[in-house]
């Protein structure tokens, strides 16, 4: 066991040192709750639901288990629409369309994400979750006090040392060391500068031993052997996404698991054609046309509205072409089991 999994169990009251990583797109509360049952601390990623859907999801939580779980947003600013660059986008974009018989101004822009604002806290408060986590930083002061006031415990992905002592400094209980290897969206906010991101097993123990906080590996961590390699450098625990995606009770597409079963998930790259950010997906036609990261994307969420025709025409013909299919470096690890039985093999408990 690791060095701090007692420190990190008691921090968030959970019987196994695992977080289920958060993945929008393709899981919901039926996910989190599996992990829940194992012992583990199920994630249900809201920063794409409505207000409705959030709500219902909630509900199936709180009706589902009295075990801790974790809610995750998005913190970042949004940026100011910028006409020239939407246009340039959708002329980037214009074959596509072409392709697909789909008329460019019939495309309505729209974020696609929302950042964790004062609505949400409204919404989210009369259930107390006991832990809520954040992507690209941590929500302004009072927001993160209001938080804190409800008895959740907070978590927030560090991609660099400097990262992980600004989330120290600014109220974080635990910091979750995300390497380079991981799947979905990066979480840095301190520098959009890629050179500056390492893989998990160097970024780890430099964050360990920088900061008094519990660290949590995440990246590239799909099989027990990987949690033990991560116990070895000081990790409290570890976060795993991708090794879920093929678990029945995750949402992932057909298009999307059959990708993870081929070997085109041997071959994964950064983008920011999807949403604007860099994020780790399997590379499909549009990352090899165009990318994979173009400067010609408009900043994060942005691009979302521009690529999600072109990605609902395409998956209707039965393509992965524009899809966003997110996963880590090392899909071994995914296997069509209950989510249940995965938590506890990576943990050795099976």
């Amino acid at each position: 066991m690791p060095r701090d999994a007692m420190t990190l169990s008691d921090l968030l009251s959970i019987d196994l040192p695992l977080i289920q990583a958060p993945m929008a797109g393709v899981q919901g509360s039926a996910l989190a709750l599996a992990v829940c049952r194992a012992g583990g601390l199920g994630s249900l990623p809201c920063a794409m639901l409505t207000p409705a859907q959030l709500t219902q999801e909630l509900q199936a939580l709180r009706a589902g288990t009295e075990r801790p779980f974790n809610l995750n947003f998005f913190c970042h600013r949004p940026p100011e629409a910028d006409h020239d660059v939407e246009a340039a986008w959708r002329s980037t974009l214009a074959p596509y369309y072409a392709e697909y018989g789909i008329d460019p101004a019939s495309i309505p822009a729209g974020p696609g994400r929302a950042p964790f604002s004062t609505e949400i806290a409204d919404l989210v408060e009369p259930f107390r979750p006991p832990v809520v986590s954040f992507h690209f930083g941590l929500p302004e002061p009072a927001l993160l006090a209001r938080v804190k006031r409800w008895g959740a415990r907070v978590l927030s992905s560090a991609t660099t040392v400097e990262e992980a002592l600004w989330l120290e400094a600014h109220g974080a209980d635990a910091i979750i060391a995300q390497g380079l290897e991981a799947g979905g969206h990066r979480g840095m906010f301190l520098s959009d500068d890629l050179s500056t991101q390492v893989g998990t097993f160097a970024l780890l123990p430099r964050i360990v031993q920088a900061t008094r906080l519990p660290v949590i590996a995440a990246g590239g961590i799909a099989d027990r052997h990987g949690v033990q390699a991560a116990w070895a450098l000081g990790a409290a625990g570890v976060q795993v996404g991708s090794a879920y995606l093929l678990c029945p009770e995750a949402t992932t597409s057909p298009l999307h698991r059959a990708a993870l079963k081929s070997p085109a998930a041997d071959h994964t790259a950064l983008t920011n054609l999807f949403t604007g950010r860099p994020a780790r997906g399997i590379v499909n036609r549009l990352m090899q046309e165009q990318g994979p990261l173009s400067p010609v994307a408009p900043p994060f969420p942005l691009a979302t509205s521009a690529v999600a025709p072109l990605r609902s025409a395409a998956e209707q013909a039965g393509r992965s072409d524009f899809s966003p299919l997110w996963c880590g470096q090392n899909a071994l690890g995914c296997r069509e089991i209950g989510a249940e039985a995965l938590t506890r093999a990576l943990m050795g408990c099976d």
